[in-house]
């Protein structure tokens, strides 16, 4: 696919154009698109790269080709019309378009009610650079979910954070799986009061780790495994194994366009089989009150 402009430049510390950024994604599209397929996705973009203006979009714009897959969605006023991204195609014409990062929806279109991911978003307490607190909230609701016998898997973000994320598999609505992850985060800060906590007010939070579950509702989104991020260096929301959590060099930003093929060609991705693994929030809901 041709890009215009494909030389400008999207990271100047890194000296990555657009064609670079848009090889990046035909070449991870196996691994991505299997995360990203069949979700409504918003765009961030940055038409003259990360240095210039940016902004986020959610609907098709009337120029994008109709070989372009979409989907309508419903919002509070009415209807949008959103991209898909099911193919390395689609990824690099978005790219063509100024998007560096992508976020999906916990849902695919065909059940919007329904999601298959539950996240919870862990950044550092207020905007600290330790990222210590972070591995430690994600482990303590890694044990909060395994007490319920739920597996979850964990991600960079390749911003500030981790994300933790339960395969589910659909049976449960957006209510019950939100009153789930609000009563697994409250579980984590009773169990850890000095350093958890579920209060969305900063003010409220007195240097403590916020367990963030809002993602779990209708429309909100989280980015996507192996998004780049508009940040320094071009670094990669990069699924994990737990045990690498442990590895002293880790950190949010730690996968970057110039080392995660790399990776890829030294373990498989640890992700792969995630879609397997579906779970009933239902159940571990009615599990976690029966526990108390």
């Amino acid at each position: 696919m041709e890009l215009d402009n494909k030389d400008k430049i999207f990271f100047p510390d890194a000296e990555l154009s657009k064609g670079d950024l848009a090889e990046y994604y035909r070449r991870i599209a196996p691994e991505m698109l299997p995360h990203a397929k069949d979700r409504p996705v918003t765009l961030n973009r940055f038409p003259d790269g990360i240095d210039g203006i940016n902004f986020i979009q959610k609907s098709v714009e009337d120029h994008y080709p109709d070989w372009l897959e979409r989907v309508t969605v419903a919002k509070e006023d009415g209807e949008m019309v959103q991209p898909l991204i099911n193919s390395a195609d689609a990824l690099v014409y978005l790219v063509g378009q100024g998007a560096i990062a992508f976020h999906v929806t916990p849902t695919r279109f065909d059940a919007p009610e329904h999601p298959d991911r539950l996240i919870f978003d862990l950044d550092p307490p207020d905007g600290a650079d330790d990222f210590s607190p972070v591995i430690a909230a994600a482990y303590a609701v890694r044990d909060a979910l395994e007490a319920v016998d739920l597996t979850c898997f964990v991600m960079t973000t390749g911003s500030s954070g981790l994300h933790v994320t339960v395969p589910l598999d659909r049976s449960a609505d957006f209510d019950t799986v939100r009153e789930f992850a609000r009563a697994i985060a409250e579980r984590v800060a009773d169990a850890h009061p000095d350093e958890f906590t579920t209060a969305h007010a900063k003010k409220k939070r007195k240097g403590r780790l916020y367990l963030d579950t809002r993602r779990n509702a209708v429309n909100q989104t989280a980015i996507a495994p192996y998004s780049v991020r508009p940040k320094p260096g071009a670094p990669i929301a990069t699924p994990l194994e737990w045990d690498e959590l442990t590895d002293r060099h880790i950190g949010p930003r730690r996968f970057h366009i110039g080392n995660i093929f790399r990776r890829l060609s030294q373990r498989d991705c640890p992700w792969s089989d995630i879609a397997g693994h579906g779970q009933n929030a239902e159940r571990a809901l009615a599990r976690l009150k029966n526990n108390g």
